[in-house]
């Protein structure tokens, strides 16, 4: 009896064991599940199983070092180890969830630019991220749950020969992703790994050169106007807020296409300026003079008003960009930014000097009941209805306020916004994985001197592009007209020579050199 005895323990170590290994296997497919599905199953479906396997055998090769080092591991190292995965495996599965795509560097990097919105994030995807945090708790609990186990059942070795290894082997799977043919990098660990790619990236590029000369030109505008609202689709606008500046002269372009269905993109190219014709992958728009440049070249001040952050400039603005702003002015004011934005405008058009001015108001980004009163609307109000109140409170009277007294004959203002809205319920508003047209629908208007006005009268009220906005203020501030429409763009008397628009990647990220850009003769997200 004692020899059976004896025999069943090494037994029901060995179930134990394999107990310990299932449930991690079943906290890391949970942790893993959009790798898994999009690197494995989704290859397998498209017939190329040996894509397929290879995704599968490197994350079992992740999957295993997680394993031994959460087995082998004492209590603290295991406890720092379950932190730094959990904090990866939150951010990948709240981010797939989401958007639907696996995170990578530009992913990451459009994340910390647009840290400005997670608090409207975190309200309009509360149920989504509530179903995240609760996968991620689900893992971290088996993976818990399967060291307890497994070291019930087994003595752990522990030394210094496997003090030195575990920690190096940790690492390896992240050198042999960025080095050899194999992916992808897992939940746990990519997180750390695209920081790293990130920090290590080599700094910006020099901006180039203006080297077009403006003419002197007594007809200019003296104060140059770029109003960029946010998260305004062109249908509502259409129907809301046109009606309410209809006897206000201006020209208006009609639909127009943004340069991105994300924030960060739409506004890297607007102030960067885009060769339509001429653009690809390996364009770096870090490079070019940007708006800022020209605008000092012709003798203008530049202005940077933002009112969306208190802090630094957001939207991917990085130190060469910014060294070119005169003034910075973060400007948040609650949901009455807006108005507290066109004040300022109309202050700065009836100063003196000469000065160009790029204002990013605080606009409709969703969650759309935090832009107008409480009690406004009824609170279960449907998605339209509730995009309805935030664009008419936010738009109120800021037309009126803008041009108030301002001498029209020496400004000139463009007003779009960067990016759309798809107002489908359900759907993910902007920054899908799969862009629709109506995240690239967006209103465009400019009101301009009368001779300028006169010029743009004839324009077509369909095939534009923001990537327009660009040469025709080039043009405003003296430039040749035929250099920059060659350069750039067609100006806005004309369609668009070619629409352009940004992905997430809109400048080269970490070791990745190619960017995220489709250029086309349709409608973007058509």
């Amino acid at each position: 009896m004692a020899q059976g005895g004896q025999e069943t323990r090494p037994r029901g170590r060995r179930w134990r064991l394999i107990a310990a290994t299932l449930l991690f296997g079943a906290g890391y497919a949970i942790a893993n599940r959009f790798q898994l599905t999009q690197s494995v199953a989704y290859r397998l479906a498209a017939g190329d199983p040996q894509s397929a396997l290879t995704a599968f055998l490197f994350l079992a090769f992740q999957a295993a070092i997680l394993m031994a080092a959460l087995f082998l591991f004492p209590r603290r190292w295991a406890a720092a180890l379950l932190t730094l995965a959990g904090g990866s495996i939150l951010i990948n599965l709240g981010y797939s969830q989401i958007v639907g795509a696996l995170l990578d560097a530009g992913s990451l990097a459009w994340l910390l630019a647009e840290t400005a919105q997670a608090g409207n994030a975190a309200g309009e995807f509360g149920a989504e991220l509530l179903w995240v945090a609760a996968q991620v708790a689900a893992a971290l609990a088996l993976f818990v749950a399967a060291r307890r186990l497994a070291r019930g059942a087994a003595t752990m070795p522990w030394g210094r020969a496997i003090t030195a290894m575990l920690p190096i082997l940790l690492v390896v799977p992240g050198a042999l992703y960025r080095h050899a043919a194999v992916w992808p990098e897992a939940a746990e660990r990519n997180l750390y790994g695209l920081g790293w790619d990130l920090a290590t990236a080599p700094p910006p590029p020099a901006r180039a050169p203006v080297t077009l000369k403006p003419a002197a030109r007594a007809d200019t505008p003296r104060h140059i106007v770029w109003v960029i609202d946010e998260s305004v689709a062109e249908a509502p606008f259409r129907r809301l807020i046109a009606p309410t500046i209809a006897h206000v002269p201006h020209s208006d372009f009609g639909i127009a296409a943004a340069m991105g269905h994300c924030s960060a993109p739409a506004q890297v190219a607007l102030r960067s300026g885009v060769d339509v014709r001429r653009v690809s992958a390996a364009t770096d728009l870090r490079a070019t003079p940007s708006i800022w440049a020209y605008a000092q070249a012709a003798g203008y001040r530049t202005l940077l008003i933002d009112g969306q952050t208190s802090g630094a400039p957001q939207n991917l603005m990085l130190p060469p960009e910014r060294a070119l702003i005169d003034d910075y002015r973060p400007m948040p004011g609650g949901i009455d930014t807006d108005l507290k934005i066109a004040d300022a405008l109309n202050a700065a058009m009836k100063g003196g000097g000469r000065s160009f001015t790029f204002a990013v108001l605080r606009g409709v980004h969703f969650q759309y009941r935090d832009h107008y009163p409480e009690g406004a609307i009824a609170a279960d109000s449907p998605v339209r209805r509730q995009y309805d109140a935030a664009l008419s409170w936010s738009k109120r009277r800021f037309f009126a306020r803008l041009l108030a007294g301002v001498d029209r004959e020496t400004v000139a203002i463009v007003y779009t916004s960067d990016h759309g809205q798809n107002l489908t319920p359900g759907a993910l508003p902007h920054c899908s994985r799969e862009a629709v047209a109506d995240e690239f629908r967006v209103p465009l208007l400019a009101f301009l001197p009368a001779g300028e006005a006169a010029r743009h009268a004839g324009a077509p009220r369909r095939g534009h592009s923001t990537s327009q906005i660009f040469p025709a203020t080039l043009a405003w501030m003296g430039y040749d007209p035929a250099a920059v429409a060659a350069r750039y763009d067609r100006d806005l008397t004309q369609p668009t020579a070619r629409y352009v628009w940004f992905g997430r990647t809109v400048i080269p990220t970490g070791g990745d050199t190619a960017i995220d850009v489709t250029a086309g003769p349709r409608f973007p997200g058509g």
